[in-house]
């Protein structure tokens, strides 16, 4: 059971310094082996409009930024117009009273008003109120000092010893004067003595792809993609990756699968606009039998769409990236952790089965930021190239798997194999000479279609290749219901949902009484249709949770299997679930008053 769980949030325009002050309070908390899980909603602007980043931590699991807010720091006047209203009793509020007016607060909220100007002594750094207002709530949570001055430290390093000193000395004057006007919360932050990596889930997927071999790295920058490019590139020199910024996606696409073709682990990633250019060259790359992975990060569409807001509007889009039919792998991550360990997983799978593996994430996770245990960040996974043939170091070729034959015999790229999975020889091989283009063709790469087509060898070799999914299945983790057997009700999501959800079913069974299952989907290509259906037939009312308007995995799930669900929950507003839009939905579903729920995100950000 939780001790501790708080809710901090920053307010203001773009430009006043937001990002700044919540990554030393966050160094603060995780510092102490606390648990943290951190949401910005943010514009498309790089000045003025309206930035809102929630902090949340907890010395139990943190799964969401939850519903409610403890701590509100109010940069602009724009902020505490816009949320105050919404502080309960309890939560306190901070603010440069020189400068915001805070209007009448609900009974129970406490008004912290700092005197900035005053405080900051000397100094004339603007961002000065943003410095005073952290070393204030460190003082409310009852941290000891010491802590915000070495994540000051660490913070400034790069500006030198006198930025470090100054912004020591103004976030002690407001950690003084907190601590002589301002009532502290109830329960101090503990010190949990433990050490606890704190990563944005874009991170997690670049050293995911590093756990897995990549050696190449190619993207055209689109949010919310773009910080898998940055750490990529900024490690790329220290982990021996090729990183190269290409001037489109089209671009980007074929450079990654020229350089699978060669051999070398590839990876690529955009969002769904971005995506959208690249289904032509996933189509060729499912073909050519070359695996590489594209990882497409959605944000709110169609064009241009949001470009810095999350929803999950892209499943539809990955199952028809290209024409004609062709096996391909489809996994959306659940959490910021599972970026991490999903992608050697499927980069094993590529290989193996010789396709291209997407990656379904979203930027509530790829742009979202949590605390992971150090031990998630194993570099020794095992990696599985399947039947990959690479020269040897005598410039013969060498086998990687059972089925290559050796350099006695004729060398058949699409050798029509029991599972469609065929010899893979890197170019250049001695005696493995082939043709690799997108027409079809025989098991030696002839092409059939330039002056006939022979219709039995293009159905039988589009039947080698779809058989790679048959034989697939097998390694795809069978589904799990998480909760009672016989709860009231199953609620179903797939990637990023997976821990709203979770705090959902607990909030339902505390407020309500009400127990609930959930099955979160992962892998949705190949797709465990069967035993999905097994497990859902028998529940007693199933609700289907999702971040679009369309119910986009509902039909999916109704296609494959012919299951219709009881009622659905979306939100495709933008912002992503909060435990509560969830309890609610479930709530009027279950009293018979809809069967779609779509929540309003009460706070305008």
């Amino acid at each position: 059971m939780s001790q501790v769980d708080y809710a901090v949030s920053i307010g203001g325009e773009a430009g006043q310094g937001i990002a700044t002050p919540g990554d030393v309070l966050a160094a603060v908390f995780a510092r102490r082996g606390l648990n943290l899980n951190a949401y910005n909603a943010y514009q498309s602007i790089i000045r003025g409009g309206h930035i809102f980043l929630t902090i949340r931590t907890s010395d139990g699991p943190v799964r969401s930024h939850g519903d409610k807010l403890d701590a509100l720091v109010a940069l602009n006047q724009d902020t505490m117009n816009r949320h105050l209203k919404l502080m309960g009793p309890g939560s306190s509020v901070l603010f440069d009273s020189e400068k915001i007016k805070p209007g009448q607060p609900a009974s129970g909220v406490q008004l912290c008003p700092l005197p900035v100007k005053t405080l900051q002594g000397a100094s004339v750094n603007k961002l000065n109120q943003n410095t005073v207002a952290i070393g204030a709530l460190v003082q409310m949570f009852g941290i000891e000092f010491k802590s915000l001055e070495d994540a000051l430290a660490r913070q400034f390093r790069k500006k030198g010893e006198a930025v470090i000193a100054e912004n020591t000395g103004v976030a002690r004057a407001g950690y003084e004067h907190a601590a002589s006007h301002f009532k502290p919360f109830p329960t101090p932050l503990p010190d949990l003595n433990k050490s606890l990596a704190f990563l944005e889930g874009n991170a997690a997927l670049a050293m995911g792809g590093v756990a897995a071999g990549v050696k190449f790295y190619c993207a055209y920058p689109m949010s919310p993609a773009t910080g898998i490019l940055m750490w990529m590139a900024r490690h790329a020199r220290q982990l021996g990756i090729m990183v190269r910024q290409v001037e489109d996606e089209i671009s980007v696409i074929n450079m990654a699968i020229g350089a699978a073709h060669a051999g070398c682990r590839t990876m690529c990633a955009t969002s769904g606009g971005g995506f959208a250019l690249m289904t032509e060259a996933m189509g060729a790359a499912a073909m050519m039998e070359i695996p590489v992975v594209c990882i497409n990060v959605q944000r709110a569409g169609p064009a241009t769409g949001v470009p810095t807001k999350t929803e999950q509007g892209d499943l539809w889009q990955a199952l028809g990236a290209g024409q004609g039919d062709y096996p391909r792998f489809i996994v959306a991550p659940t959490s910021i952790e599972d970026c991490f360990r999903t992608m050697p997983e499927l980069f094993n799978l590529t290989d193996q089965f010789q396709c291209p593996g997407i990656v379904l994430s979203d930027l509530l996770i790829s742009e979202g930021r949590a605390t992971v245990p150090p031990e998630t960040f194993r570099w020794d996974a095992p990696i599985d190239r399947g039947e990959l043939i690479l020269p040897d170091n005598n410039g013969n070729g060498c086998s990687a798997g059972p089925n290559s034959g050796s350099n006695d015999f004729k060398y058949y790229r699409y050798k029509n194999t029991e599972s469609g999975v065929s010899p893979r020889a890197a170019p250049g091989t001695p005696g493995r000479i082939h043709v690799v283009a997108t027409d079809e063709h025989d098991e030696d790469g002839t092409l059939i279609s330039d002056e006939f087509t022979h219709p039995a060898k293009r159905r039988m070799m589009h039947d080698k290749r779809m058989r790679k999914m048959q034989s697939a299945m097998a390694h795809i983790p069978l589904p799990r219901l998480v909760g009672p057997e016989n709860a009231a009700v199953t609620l179903v999501g797939w990637g990023s949902t997976e821990g709203v959800i979770s705090e959902a079913i607990e909030k339902l069974a505390a407020e309500d009484s009400i127990a609930a299952s959930q099955l979160q989907i992962k892998w949705l290509v190949p797709f465990r249709g069967g035993e999905i259906l097994d497990i859902l037939s028998s529940r007693r009312k199933v609700i289907v949770v999702e971040n679009n308007s369309s119910g986009q995995f509902a039909r999916f799930l109704r296609a494959e299997t012919g299951f219709q669900a009881h009622g659905w929950i979306r939100k495709y507003d933008g912002e992503p679930f909060m435990p509560h839009h969830i309890v609610n939905g479930v709530r009027e579903i279950l009293a018979g008053r809809t069967d779609l729920h779509v929540p309003v995100h009460e706070i305008m950000v």
